[in-house]
């Protein structure tokens, strides 16, 4: 099987990974019930599952495919904390898409 990688993206660039999982690194703002809203260059809609636990201005590290309408389904969430730099994981989103060839693997 050949190599396949999740890659990091943020909400600006979500549109072109429509079917596939990715990772986003945000803050997040809001939890309503089965879902969060994450903010991440954008907002974006995390449909939760009942293993995540994130608080309300924390970082979070999710894993999820990417729905039609934009929504991440969540597959595997990290609580951050309140101590993450933003800034430097939105510079790791754009080198890593840079360089695709090194770090993004199609299926």
């Amino acid at each position: 099987m050949e190599p396949v990688s999740t890659p990091r993206i943020s909400g600006r660039i979500i549109d072109g990974f429509v079917g596939r999982n990715v990772m986003i690194v945000g803050k997040v703002l809001q939890l309503r019930g089965d879902s969060a809203i994450i903010e991440s260059e954008g907002q974006i809609t995390a449909m939760l599952n009942r293993d995540t636990h994130l608080a309300p201005g924390n970082g979070a590290q999710i894993i999820g495919k990417v729905n039609p309408d934009l929504s991440v389904k969540v597959l595997s969430s990290l609580d951050l904390g309140n101590n993450v730099d933003y800034q430097g994981y939105q510079a790791v989103v754009e080198v890593t898409h840079r360089y695709k060839d090194l770090f993004i693997f199609q299926a």
